[in-house]
């Protein structure tokens, strides 16, 4: 590529929302779970018991979206919901036994194939790829959506 342009630019991304969105159906129908809410359980399983603000914070979806990703988890018995003893008005989540399994049982969100690559890079590779993916989340104000849009595909409910 010589000298980029946002023609170009927009061509790569739209490539890698296309190749995501295919993971996304592809994992969702091996697991029979939307990936927002393969996101909430991973989070959930790495704070721990943990309030619906943190984990709206761990997975970049907004509180409403998190709550009725919750309701959805909760549904399937794989996360419970408990009130604090301290504080009534704070509600935890944390992994039931079926919840554990499953999620420890998860696919990867991204393609094999692409793990694989990225792990074979160096370690500034990797650092660099990740620095100009975030930049270009930045640069498309990405950080001011609620990511559930474009991690649920529009076949699948939630």
């Amino acid at each position: 590529m010589n000298d980029a342009s946002s023609p170009q630019v927009f061509k790569a991304i739209r490539r890698i929302v296309r190749a995501i969105d295919l993971r996304s159906r592809e994992v969702s129908r091996k697991t029979g779970l939307t990936i927002p809410q393969i996101v909430v359980l991973q989070g959930i399983r790495e704070l721990g018991e943990v309030t619906t603000k943190a984990l709206s914070e761990n997975a970049d979806l907004s509180s409403a979206t998190v709550v009725t990703i919750l309701d959805k988890l909760e549904e399937k018995q794989l996360i419970e919901r408990y009130r604090s003893t301290t504080d009534r008005r704070i509600v935890h989540a944390r992994l039931t036994r079926k919840g554990a399994e499953m999620v420890s049982n998860l696919p990867g969100l991204l393609h094999e194939e692409f793990e694989q690559r990225f792990s074979e890079c160096t370690v500034e590779q990797r650092v660099t790829l990740l620095q100009s993916i975030e930049q270009i989340a930045e640069m498309l104000n990405a950080d001011k959506l609620d990511a559930a849009a474009i991690l649920t595909t529009s076949n699948i409910a939630e």
